[in-house]
Order: C-alpha cells, then structure tokens, then sequence
C-alpha cells in the first residue's frame, strides 16, 4: 500500500465523518444537556453543586457562584425521594470504601517512590557523578525504575481506584466481587516489586515501558484480570439502562489495556525492526488507550458533579470517544522517522496523529462550553482546579502530539529532551493532575471524613502547577535547541550536549517543587487516614433549597 492510496482514504474517511456529523446537527444530535447526560445525578441534585474538599466557606461562595450563572432548570425532590437516593448511594459507596482505599493508598506510595526516582535521575543528567557507589543508582537503572514505578505503580493504582469508586455510583449498584480487586492488587504489587527489584539488579528486557521481565508480567495479567472482575461483574448487576460516557471510556480502558500488555510482552515473538515498531506501538498505547480514557471518564464525571450541571453536548463526548478508538491506535509510529521502518508505516501514524485532533477538539469544546460562564467556581473549588486544568493540559499535550508527529518537526524533536517534555504534558499535567483532583473529591467519601488541613491542597496544586511550568517550558526549549545542534554537521555531538546543561538544571528544580508537592499531598493523605481533623456525616449532598420549605433536608458530605 502506497503513500497516495493511505492519504486517499484518510480523505474519504474524513468526508465521510463529516457528512455524518452534518446529518447529527440538522438532527439536533447536539442539543444541550440531553437525558443522558442527567444520568450522573440523583433527583434534586441538578443545579446544586457537590464538593468534597471544599471548606465551609468555599462551599458556600462555590454554591452561590453556580447559583448566579446557572440558567438551566433547577430540579427539585421530595424528602422520601432524597432519601431514597441518599440510601442507594450510602450502599454504592460503602461497598467500594475499603477496595478504594488499599488502591488509593498504594498508589500514594508508589508516587513518593517514583518522585524521589526520577528526582535523583534528573540531578544526574547535569551531575553524573551524584550517588555512583552504588550499581541501582546508575542513571540507567533509577531512571528505568522511574518510569516504570510511574507507569505500574502511581498510574493504574490510582486509575483502578478511582474506576472502582466511579462505576457503582454510575450504575447505581453495589460493587460486586471487591475480594477478587483486593488479591488482584496484592499480586499486581508483588509483581512491581519483584519487577523493579530485578530493574535494579540489572534485569531487563530491554525495551522502555517494557523493561519488567516476561516472568514477572504473568502476575501481572493474572493481578489485573482479578481487578477487572469486579467491574464486570458490577456491569452485570447494573440498576440503570442507560451507560453513562465515563463507564464507555473506563470500559474500553480496561479491555485495552490486557490486550496492549499480553502483545507488548510475549517473549520470542517481536525481533528486529519489528520490535522496534511494536515498542512504539506499545508505549504510545498506552497512555492514549487506558491512561487517556481513564482520565477523560473522570472529567465527565467530576466536573459537571462539581458545579451541578450536566456537559454541554452529550453526543460530543460520544464523537470523541468513538474518534480516539478508530484514530489513536498506530500514532506511535511517528517516532521511528528516519528509522528502517516502511514509509507508509509512518505516513499512517502521521495521518493517524493528525486525525487525533478530531476528539481533542470534541472533548475541548464540550468542556469549554460546560465550564463556560462558571470559570469563577475554580477560586473556591479545590477539586476542580485539578480536573479542569487537567482537562486543558490534554488539549494541549494531543495538539502538541498531532504536530510533532509531522516530519519537518519529528525530524528536530525525537531523540532529544522535547519529547520527555511532551510526555510529561501527558502524563503528568493531564492524567497526574486529574487524578489528583479525583481522589480529592473520591477520599471524603472513602472515610467518611473532613480533608483535615485545607490549605494543604492549594499548596500542592501550586507547587506541582509552578514545578511542572519550570520543568516543561526547559526541557521543550533545551530539547529543541538539542535536535538542532544535532543536525549541524559543523558542531560536534558534545556540544549538543553542553546546550541542555541549563535547562536540564531548570528540570530539576521544577522536579524539586513537584516532588515537595507530592510529599505536602502524601502527608495530607496520610493525614487523613490517621483521622486527624473532623467526621463527615454521610456521602452525597442535598441542599435544603432543592426541597420545599416544608420538607427541607440538609446531608452534608
């Protein structure tokens, strides 16, 4: 297949799409706020906002913030009906408390862990004499046993938590089957450490993201498919008919996942060439296929919980869901231009990366316009700096992605700091961020319990936010200047080298601040499960302006 006849039906595919998103408009598919996109609330919860991790006081400015913006219907309850729904949600919520907190937790650990790792790698990039006694403190190894601690220990703990929390509230049923998540990730932790511990003993399969030997990633498998039961079985016990976009997104996540890991990771298949184009494949995956989905299902679900209304356009959300399965999966290709790879291999993946911008700007606007004339509600929600921030670094991390895929810039930017720059933006500000945001909303309804010191969030979001500003800005100026110094023929390699001592030197004091914010939120963490500060009385709220006067009933969570 040649490059004309990939670029042909790229185009008629692009027609064709849109054509159908033509036909959904005059079919008024995209009107605002649709009865799907009102499956998240319970009766009376329409304009009324929810927020954990607000103070007193915030959440009283957060309330009367919506209540000056919003124009919808405000819904309204009868005492007998809040009640019933308070009930239903006290027994989703309890169900999936204890699994949700040993998740939660390990993934807090893994963090710290990863964070000092990745730490230590950065400060030897410009001082490679710092800690050299020791062979598992070479840059090779703590640098690898950093991003893998981040990619199956940080990531997927917190991504399985927040799943486990989510899913039985959107199907309104108890999680059934939480004894199989709980031994799925007692073994999927043993397999990080006996991974990690074979890492730094000099043991690995040679392939980034994949470094883990084979042997260990069978506990792997076996850890995770136990850690999916639960979901499905839940799938099947569910009280609704209709499947809210955050179960689609969180549902695709976990069957691509397995299917990523058990390709990546079959031993004597991939040589080569091949192996090479499988790693891409494999890596890039990865965050756009189960980090991604998990991440965006978590925006669909807290930011309109937050601020008490549904997202702008329902079928939007559908239109990017469908667009990042049918476009994302060859886009990793882009990072072997150059390489003995076929041409046609990376004219798809550029193709393919540049097509990506359809559910980016799907997800974009339909979070713009969500957020639109409710941006003030970000000074008093603590949780929704996190999403919607979160929500803008994926625009900004995918855009960035599509056009970096194109020749004339893959050509200056792979194999330099840019592209660590750019996965950061992805990985971090964009998964890292709402995830953050998430267990902040998820955490209160966990433990039944008060976020004990307030002003602990702020600080970790300004720490992590200014940390991440200083570390992306120097590596994406001192990786471009990198690749061009590599194309001169007239400079030698060193020199290259020598150009990024600055900005390596700027990525480590951006990674100092975001390491000190993870330590202020693991302590708040930690904090909270010691159960210091003040007991919440139940798990959802229903403000007594949703029930007539007569009837009025106040549950703060």
């Amino acid at each position: 297949m040649n490059t004309i006849t990939i670029l042909l039906l790229t185009f008629i595919v692009s027609v064709t799409g849109l054509f159908i998103f033509i036909w959904s408009l005059r079919h008024q598919l995209f009107d605002d706020n649709p009865a799907a996109a009102n499956v998240i609330f319970s009766e009376g919860e329409i304009g009324k906002i929810e927020e954990p991790a607000a103070t007193a006081e915030q959440h009283r400015a957060l309330q009367k913030t919506v209540d000056d913006t919003y124009t919808g219907d405000v819904s309204t309850v009868s005492k007998a009906e809040a009640e019933a729904e308070l009930a239903a949600r006290v027994q989703a919520d309890q169900s999936s408390a204890w699994v949700v907190f040993v998740f939660l937790s390990c993934a807090v650990v893994w963090l710290i862990f990863a964070s000092a790792a990745g730490l230590i790698s950065s400060i030897k990039l410009h001082s490679p004499d710092f800690l050299t006694e020791q062979a598992w403190l070479t840059f090779g190894r703590i640098r690898t046993l950093h991003l893998n601690g981040v990619a199956y220990g940080w990531a997927p703990m917190a991504a399985f938590g927040i799943s486990l929390w989510i899913i039985p509230r959107l199907l309104k049923t108890p999680l059934v089957g939480a004894r199989f998540a709980l031994l799925g990730a007692m073994l999927w932790n043993a397999a990080l450490i006996a991974g990690l511990g074979s890492i730094a003993a000099g043991f690995n399969d040679g392939l980034e993201w994949l470094e883990i030997p084979w042997q260990v990633d069978i506990l792997f498998v076996i850890g995770g498919a136990l850690i999916a039961l639960p979901l499905v079985f839940t799938l099947a016990n569910r009280k609704v008919k209709h499947l809210y976009v955050s179960v689609w997104y969180m549902g695709a996540a976990l069957f691509w996942f397995p299917v990523l890991f058990l390709v990546g990771n079959l031993p004597g298949v991939h040589f080569g060439v091949e192996q090479a184009t499988m790693n891409w494949w494999f890596g890039h995956n990865v965050l756009g296929l189960f980090y991604t989905p998990i991440a965006l299902a978590s925006i669909y679900y807290f930011l309109p919980k937050i601020i008490g209304r549904p997202i702008q356009s329902y079928n939007l959300s559908l239109l990017g869901f469908w667009a990042l399965a049918f476009f994302y999966g060859q886009v990793g290709g882009h990072h072997l231009v150059g390489g003995p790879v076929p041409g046609w291999l990376i004219t798809l993946s550029i193709v393919q990366s540049m097509m990506m911008i359809v559910p980016v700007l799907a997800f974009s606007v339909n979070q713009h316009m969500t957020m639109r004339h409710h941006f003030k509600t970000l000074i008093y929600s603590p949780t929704l700096r996190f999403i919607v921030l979160g929500g803008m670094m994926y625009t900004l991390s995918s855009l960035e992605g599509s056009f970096e895929a194109l020749r004339a810039v893959s050509t200056v930017a792979h194999f330099t700091h840019f592209t660590v720059a750019h996965a950061h933006l992805g990985l971090y500000a964009f998964f890292s961020l709402t995830m953050f945001g998430a267990i902040y909303f998820v955490m209160p309804r966990v433990m039944s319990w008060e976020w004990p010191y307030p002003k602990l969030i702020s600080l970790h979001f300004w720490l992590v936010v200014i940390g991440f500003g200083i570390y992306f800005v120097g590596l994406s100026i001192g990786g471009w200047l990198q690749g061009l110094a590599m194309l001169d023929s007239t400079l030698p390699f060193m020199e290259s080298v020598r150009i990024t001592i600055p900005y390596l030197e700027s990525r480590t004091l951006g990674g100092s601040l975001m390491t000190l914010g993870h330590v202020v939120f693991a302590a708040h963490f930690a904090a909270m499960a010691l159960r210091y500060g003040r007991k919440r009385i139940g798990p959802a709220i229903f403000h007594s302006r949703s029930l007539p006067s007569d009837q009025a009933v106040v549950v703060e969570a």
